[in-house]
């Protein structure tokens, strides 16, 4: 059974992915995808017991302020950018909440840069900003980040190329082999049409991985609010990277 099958309500574990809305293994023009995409057909191999019970991931691996990027990564001050709220809610393909599901988030800072010697983008680090977060939706499938809106980089897929601002979201479901992964792009962003990433993704399907104001998630003064929900399967299914 995949990952994100284990995720699912029973009815639709077994249900084939729609690939009108999910990217391909391989995508013209995004010259990774033609590296790590499988050669061969796939082998199922069958999780083992260790796999299937454990680990579990729930409320003791989240921190107080995990899920604040704002402030979970302040060493003298607070960090440079624009503060927002991402808020949203998991829904399998019947509209039902999942709760108690473990969202992670990473990104770059608000000069595109992430926290890691692998990122050599010449822009500055944030000394108070981490870029990383981790949340449990709650007993109606809700989840809710504050961080800071994240900056386009360069990254050397084709001349001139520029990723979007986005955040990567990561979602578990009961134990380590149940992960989900996908994006979270912004309204307006003009590099959104030049960014085979997201060009990918079939048209179907781009839409769902672009986030929406929501003046009501916006706290007053202080960050502007967005809402992406995930939805697991069904024609409003959230594009999931394919691994």
């Amino acid at each position: 059974m995949s990952a994100e099958n284990q995720l699912l309500t029973p009815d639709a574990a077994y249900r084939p992915r729609d690939w009108a809305v999910h990217p391909a293994y391989v995508v013209p023009g995004y010259r990774s995808t033609e590296l790590r995409a499988p050669s061969q057909k796939l082998i199922p191999l069958k999780h083992t017991l260790s796999e299937l019970t454990g680990p579990v991931y729930g409320a003791s691996h989240v921190g107080p302020f995990d899920h604040d990027l704002t402030r979970n990564g302040r060493v003298n001050g607070e960090p440079i950018g624009e503060r927002i709220v991402v808020a949203g809610r998991v829904l399998d393909q019947h509209g039902q909440p999942l709760p108690h599901t473990l969202i992670e988030l990473w990104q770059a800072n608000a000069a595109g840069r992430y926290v890691h010697k692998i990122d050599q983008h010449d822009a500055p680090l944030d000394p108070n900003f981490f870029g990383g977060g981790r949340v449990l939706t709650d007993g109606d499938g809700w989840y809710k980040f504050m961080t800071i809106k994240p900056g386009a980089y360069p990254w050397g897929n084709h001349p001139n190329a520029w990723r979007p601002q986005h955040i990567h979201l990561s979602l578990f479901g009961p134990n380590i082999t149940t992960r989900l992964v996908t994006q979270l792009y912004f309204p307006g962003d003009p590099l959104l049409e030049y960014d085979p990433i997201f060009l990918g993704t079939p048209p179907a399907g781009r839409g769902l991985l672009i986030s929406k104001f929501d003046l009501s998630l916006t706290e007053p003064d202080f960050a502007l609010g967005y809402r992406f929900d995930i939805v697991l399967r069904g024609s409003d299914a959230t594009p999931f990277e394919t691994r």
